[in-house]
């Protein structure tokens, strides 16, 4: 199925998992939404929505730089209008954008678990309420959500409650609208790494170095996307997929081009 003019609405684009999706898909031509809120670099982080909007052009995509805070819908509904204007509509959502701690109870302020509410499950649903009216009229119209299966077992909410709560709240949302929005031809499935994936997140907050080389590279998740947006919506819908899931049903399963170090042990992911 070809991405040609077909447009995708990215949420946190301008780096990591995000800009290795948006890359990905500029390489079949698709019209990409940057909509993050990067303008100045964080040397700590990299890219911003111009930067990752230039890779995008030269990869072979159309590329549209939109500062958006999805906390704030203001920005969610300026951000689709410019995108209509400019590609005529919106055939994809792609919910990346998501804030992160991982600490218990007591060591979470109520600031950051306003924060990760706000960003990953008000956001969330914000974003893809905004660009329903465009999902309808959409070519072959999918929303793909970064968030991991939902497991009740307690070894999974007892270190980091606040953050697991607003990722199953994701996957909730993905499972949700699969049923929702069946009738009118949109396809919902939420995505996860099994690995850590090598983001400035794992080397910021998470585990440094040591655990970056103990990762994946984005471009096994931007790869699961693309397999994904080949299915047709009433064939692909209501799943809470595993990266190496969707790859091994295309009959991809050596992995080894992903790993950060070729060989190396690999550090099973969050949920996982």
């Amino acid at each position: 199925m070809s991405f040609e003019n077909r447009t995708i609405f990215i949420t946190g684009a301008s780096r990591g998992i995000g800009k290795a999706i948006a890359l990905r898909l500029a390489k079949e031509k698709a019209n990409i939404v940057v909509a993050a809120k990067s303008v100045e670099e964080d040397p700590r982080l990299g890219g911003t929505i111009f930067s990752a909007a230039e890779e995008i052009e030269k990869a072979g995509g159309r590329a549209l730089a939109v500062q958006v805070d999805i906390r704030h819908e203001d920005q969610i509904q300026a951000a689709v209008q410019k995108a209509v204007e400019k590609f005529g509509g919106i055939d994809v959502v792609i919910n990346n954008a998501s804030a992160i701690q991982l600490t218990p109870t007591e060591q979470t302020d109520t600031k950051r678990f306003d924060l990760m509410h706000s960003i990953n499950v008000r956001g969330t649903f914000l974003v893809v309420k905004n660009c329903l009216p465009w999902l309808k009229k959409g070519k072959n119209p999918h929303i793909i959500t970064l968030s991991p299966p939902i497991s009740l077992d307690p070894k999974w909410m007892g270190g980091h409650i606040a953050y697991t709560l607003t990722k199953y709240n994701m996957s909730m949302l993905a499972l949700g609208w699969a049923a929702e929005f069946k009738g009118m031809g949109i396809a919902s499935n939420a995505l996860w790494p099994r690995t850590t994936i090598d983001t400035a997140a794992v080397r910021n907050l998470l585990g440094g170095e040591a655990l970056a080389k103990m990762s994946r590279t984005p471009e096994i998740i931007a790869d699961a996307v693309y397999y994904i947006l080949q299915k047709t919506a009433d064939q692909c819908s209501g799943n809470t997929f595993i990266d190496e899931q969707v790859l091994a049903g295309e009959g991809i399963t050596d992995l080894e081009k992903y790993s950060v170090v070729p060989g190396g042990i690999l550090y099973n992911d969050l949920f996982v």
